[in-house]
């Protein structure tokens, strides 16, 4: 399984990455997951987690066309807020956005009330996995979107930061995350309209 992740994440970056960086990233994102209860789905989180630092470093280094924004939303377990802004992002502006989200201290599972709450409103984050913030995301970034993780939220010269004080949603139920997730709504639509991003249809 996991010789054809990297084949096909060597056939995805031929050209702009070696075959060394490759494998690395893929290690790396290895060690990320590996003693997490998830071993059914390790291949998959380790291709998506590589990919996503694959291409936020080739942004970073001016690889690709940064034709659309990068957002990164940023708390302390991305497990609730910024996964839920992620997702809200995602569904609403679609590909005219990257979206990427982490944390500090990655909690073990997304919050299970956050996944319902969105799921309420048509928005489905329960793929999703809490995961570290990375060097090469944060260098990709246009905006980054903090939520409580002060002092170890990273901080870059030369990038945009917002920061949203909310409500953790850690240890609610629904019914207590449904006015954080519509706030968050409200923060997103507002982000976009700065951005001069369009809803998609």
């Amino acid at each position: 399984m996991f010789r054809r992740v990297a084949a096909d994440l060597r056939g995805e970056f031929d050209g702009t990455f070696s075959p060394e960086t490759i494998q690395r990233f893929m290690a790396e994102s290895y060690d990320t997951f590996a003693d997490r209860p998830v071993k059914a789905f390790l291949p998959v989180l380790v291709e998506r987690f590589t990919r996503q630092r694959l291409h936020s470093l080739a942004r970073a280094e001016g690889k690709v066309d940064r034709a659309v924004p990068s957002v990164v939303f940023l708390c302390v377990h991305n497990a609730g807020r910024s996964q839920m802004a992620a997702g809200w992002l995602t569904a609403l502006a679609g590909d005219r956005v990257e979206v990427y989200s982490g944390g500090s201290d990655p909690a073990s599972e997304v919050n299970p009330a956050a996944v319902a709450a969105m799921a309420e409103v048509g928005v489905d984050i329960s793929t999703e996995f809490p995961k570290p913030w990375t060097d090469e995301v944060i260098r990709g970034a246009d905006v980054i979107v903090t939520m409580g993780c002060g002092d170890a939220c990273p901080v870059y010269p030369g990038k945009r930061y917002l920061d949203w004080e909310l409500t953790d949603p850690a240890g609610k139920g629904v019914e207590a995350v449904r006015p954080i997730r519509d706030e968050i709504r409200g923060r997103v639509e507002a982000l976009m309209a700065e951005l001069h991003v369009p809803a998609r249809a």
